[in-house]
């Protein structure tokens, strides 16, 4: 994933320190109920889509965005599944990074699933018993998207 703009101008002042920043992940499903995902480019791994939130932008324009730039699926969002700090990132050249994860729960609306920029190897549609090796907290995502519970919260610990 390439860095934003916005992002090489705040390292230019507050260098590889810790930034706290803003990801949307979007669950898009089909009409068949098949989950859409791309195998990334970085990892080589399956992951569902998702990016980072530009100032302004809010996370449900985040994510239509998102599947459209990365996918050729256009998608409307249904509802918030999940919200979540994730754990901080280190990447290959120092920067540190933490994301507030917001999952959307989407449907596609018309596109076809292709390979639409340089983040992705593959994309494709799989359904929920047929799904590639994806990381536990993708699981979760997938998982809470399925259900029609309210939306889910890590509580931490108590006071």
């Amino acid at each position: 994933m390439a860095t934003p703009d916005f992002i090489r101008t705040i390292r230019a002042d507050a260098g590889r320190q810790l930034l706290w920043l803003p990801g949307v992940t979007a669950i898009v499903f089909d009409d068949e109920g098949r989950i859409l995902l791309g195998r990334r480019v970085d990892t080589g791994r399956w992951a569902v889509i998702g990016g980072m939130a530009e100032p302004g932008e809010q996370p449900a324009a985040c994510a239509v965005r998102e599947v459209h730039e990365e996918t050729g699926v256009r998608c409307v969002v249904e509802r918030v599944v999940l919200v979540q700090a994730l754990e901080p990132i280190t990447y290959p050249n120092g920067d540190i990074c933490q994301f507030m994860d917001i999952t959307l729960r989407c449907r596609a609306v018309g596109g076809e699933a292709r390979v639409n920029d340089d983040e992705s190897l593959e994309v494709g549609w799989f359904a929920l018993d047929a799904l590639p090796p994806l990381d536990e907290h993708a699981m979760l995502r997938i998982k809470q998207s399925t259900q029609d519970g309210p939306t889910w919260f890590e509580t931490g610990p108590t006071a």
